[in-house]
């Protein structure tokens, strides 16, 4: 039986795919200027400290993802385990929005990340985002404290092994 989410290594011939989904409306609400992010998804691309996956479903990709370590821009974090992780994600596809998939790919993801020796795993959803917040919330996030980011104010959130 194949796995029901899917996430593979995004590669530079999906670039036009995320950047078609950074400019929906529904993606650009939270993730801000499509030109902008469609700048900084490229140039992380064969970033060492960043893994990008597109999320795919039956054999549609739908969602993306992005997996980091924590680094300067990620000062206000505080201080976390060795090895911490964080995660942004996104479904692009409007059709898959508010059906599930977002906190069970996010709950898919992490606990391979967790099971792997990855001791915890962070997020910073937008605090008026309440869709992004339920659905880590139910992938097993736990809401922390507010803090502030070189994008403005967040929700911090973690995920512990």
């Amino acid at each position: 039986m194949p796995a029901e989410y899917v996430f593979h290594p995004l590669t530079a011939a999906e670039l036009p795919l995320v950047r078609r989904w950074l400019a929906a409306p529904h993606v650009a609400e939270w993730w801000g200027n499509p030109d902008e992010q469609d700048k900084l998804v490229t140039g992380d691309l064969d970033g060492p400290a960043m893994e990008q996956y597109i999320v795919v479903r039956e054999e549609r990709p739908f969602a993306y993802l992005q997996c980091y370590e924590l680094t300067a821009w990620n000062a206000g974090f505080g201080l976390h385990p060795d090895g911490t992780r964080g995660i942004d994600q996104f479904i692009g596809e409007a059709d898959m929005v508010n059906r599930g998939h977002g906190s069970a790919f996010i709950r898919a993801f992490v606990a391979g990340k967790l099971a792997s020796g990855t001791p915890r795993m962070v997020t910073d959803p937008d605090p008026k985002n309440g869709r992004a917040i339920r659905a880590y919330e139910k992938a097993g996030f736990v809401a922390e404290r507010l803090v502030d980011t070189p994008d403005g104010r967040s929700l911090f959130m973690v995920c512990d092994a």
